[in-house]
């Protein structure tokens, strides 16, 4: 059966995303150093973003609000208004960067559409999902656009069932 449609991924597949997520990480680890030097503060961060994705999800706003409580926990709750401020412009910040494309992806992608439709399939925050497409003028390329909370082997057998395409 030959194939007619190809998905993508957008996050560190299409457009730079981890390394302003590890950028943010570091300005929050120095930020944290002054109020509790010793704080495990990767560890704790990455323990309350876990504890709620099923509250939040995935994304920067998550993030944002996981930076936000690992602070006031970190520092048992002494950290300055002023400081939170600070994290929330990280994250507001995050929000407006601009989609900075993998090299390639471009022409990868008008490649690929000769033959075959484009899907993109990616999780996170729809609004967030959605201006970072629009932001990286690729929106055009794609046949279809699926934004889930979660990526896993029943998300993706319902897009596909959804859309009527047999994965064979």
């Amino acid at each position: 059966m030959p194939i007619k449609v190809v998905a993508f991924d957008g996050d560190d597949t299409l457009w730079h995303n981890e390394t302003h997520f590890n950028f943010t990480q570091a300005a929050l680890r120095n930020l944290l150093r002054g109020h509790a030097p010793n704080a495990e503060v990767d560890a704790r961060l990455f323990d309350t973003e876990m504890a709620n994705l099923s509250l939040y999800g995935y994304g920067i706003k998550s993030f944002t609000l996981s930076m936000i409580e690992t602070a006031i926990e970190i520092t048992n709750g002494t950290i300055p208004a002023s400081d939170l401020r600070v994290i929330l412009d990280w994250g507001k910040r995050m929000l407006r960067e601009p989609t900075e494309l993998l090299e390639g992806v471009r022409e990868t992608l008008l490649d690929v559409s000769r033959n075959h439709e484009l899907l993109l399939i990616t999780k996170g925050d729809l609004f967030d999902q959605e201006s970072k497409l629009a932001r990286s003028g690729l929106a055009e390329r794609f046949g279809g656009v699926e934004i889930l909370s979660d990526k896993n082997v029943d998300s993706y057998r319902r897009v596909l069932s959804r859309r009527g395409i047999d994965a064979g």
